[in-house]
């Protein structure tokens, strides 16, 4: 490969070769091996980060009631009596200690936070099940379409074949030139069908290589790794289940939860509260100290609490009441959520068995279509040539090899159709194990 390489004059030759090599050293991805790709290299998405900012902010808040020690300096320089420095006397070493000892308020917001990180990390699920879902229907799309492919590439012979006997039936005076355009236009739609199934499967494998860091060209699915979907659409009160795991419902819920807490949190700040307070200074003669007490001590310290009585606060209870308006939205919107999930999932479960009964009558469709053809084609075989039809029955056209092409690019369109509602049925499927909270554990075989 390098000696190659080493023999290309053009970057493009390079760039070519190099790609060429990619699919050749290619190997398939099994299924769950992808979608172990996807939920590694989605650890650090924007969900997962929101879930981190929760927990530090339900960190900051109950570590108030943790001690808080300050070391540090107020050198200066005294002219006159010592005034303060940043609200404490000048001294050449301070360390000052806070804590909270009482605070209702506090431990209200600290509940709050405590919500809030839950449903955070309930949202980090959710979107894990929405990137593990779409990762999953890429997947079987792209499996789906390969298959499309291989057929389109069978149903593409079928047209030129039929396009060179029709030409030679209009050379002979049998076909009309009206037939011959025909035959070509089929041929044209089936290189459509071709262009566009082979630009959605570059697609597929560009948005695969985007879910699971793997380059687009080293894409290969497995069909026989991708697992049989379970069919819950029969399950009974599915709607519950749903509503019982679904991780929208849960962060909806524990962040109304939260916003229950704060407002409750923030009515308590008119509360008493108790801090534990602590103060230690190492003054110095230079601040004149000597000179304005009646007794200089270099070693000087305080322990106590703080206590706060708040009697007239306007601006916080208007603060409070704004809290329990966003309490009340938070809770109407988990109903909403709880609406749409019920909702949703009962339209995929009738949607699951409505595509089951389509995918039924395409296999059959498609059956029949490919027993027409064998048939046509034994019939083609068993004819003998120039054999004189039977006494007082019509004389018919024996079927030749145009009608058995057109027979066989018929039944390709039919298993066309098939594939495609054949994936339409597994994408609802998998949809409905993501809502009833069923899609990580089958993606990934923790079932």
């Amino acid at each position: 490969m390098k000696a190659c390489f080493r023999r290309c004059l053009r970057p493009f030759s390079c760039a070519f070769l190099l790609m060429i090599s990619m699919r050749a050293m290619a190997e398939p991805i099994p299924f769950r091996r992808a979608m172990e790709l996807v939920v590694q290299h989605g650890a650090a998405s924007v969900a997962a980060a929101e879930q981190a900012r929760a927990h530090a902010a339900y960190q900051e808040t109950r570590n108030m009631f943790l001690p808080q020690l300050v070391v540090g300096s107020g050198v200066a320089k005294t002219y006159g009596f010592p005034l303060s420095i940043e609200g404490s006397a000048p001294s050449v070493f301070s360390m000052n200690y806070q804590s909270f000892l009482f605070n209702p308020a506090q431990r209200d917001f600290m509940k709050a936070a405590k919500q809030g990180w839950l449903a955070a990390t309930s949202g980090t699920q959710d979107q894990r099940d929405a990137t593990l879902l779409e990762a999953a229907i890429s997947y079987i799309q792209l499996d789906a379409l390969t298959s499309r492919v291989h057929v389109l590439n069978q149903e593409q012979d079928e047209a030129n074949r039929l396009v060179s006997v029709v030409t030679d039936r209009v050379q002979a005076g049998v076909d009309s030139q009206m037939e011959l355009t025909r035959a070509k236009l089929s041929a044209a739609q089936v290189r459509m069908k071709l262009a566009d199934a082979e630009g959605a499967a570059d697609l597929l494998r560009e948005r695969l290589s985007q879910l699971t860091g793997v380059p687009a060209a080293a894409i290969e699915t497995v069909n026989e790794s991708i697992p049989d979907v379970p069919d819950l659409s029969q399950q009974t009160d599915i709607v519950g289940t749903a509503l019982s795991t679904s991780p929208a419902v849960k962060a909806a819920e524990q962040e109304a939860a939260s916003r229950e807490l704060r407002a409750r949190g923030e009515h308590k700040m008119m509360l008493p509260a108790i801090d534990l307070v602590g103060q230690y200074g190492l003054f110095s003669r230079y601040n004149n100290y000597d000179l304005y007490f009646n007794r200089f001590q270099k070693n000087n310290a305080t322990l106590g609490v703080a206590i706060r009585f708040p009697f007239l606060n306007f601006p916080q209870r208007a603060h409070a009441e704004a809290a329990d308006a966003d309490a009340v939205k938070a809770k109407r919107q988990t109903e909403v959520t709880k609406r749409q999930v019920s909702n949703e999932t009962l339209k995929l479960a009738r949607s699951v068995k409505q595509l089951a009964a389509a995918e039924q009558v395409a296999q059959l469709d498609y059956q029949l279509s490919q027993a027409q053809a064998d048939a046509l084609q034994a019939r083609i075989q068993a004819a003998a040539p120039g054999a004189p039809a039977a006494p007082g029955q019509p004389t018919t056209p024996p079927p030749g090899p145009r009608d058995l092409q057109l027979a066989r690019i018929q039944m390709n369109d039919k298993y066309s159709t098939y594939l495609d509602t054949s994936f339409e049925l597994e994408k609802a499927r998998l949809q409905l194990l993501r809502a009833t909270g069923k899609l990580e554990g089958w993606a990934l075989g923790k079932q």
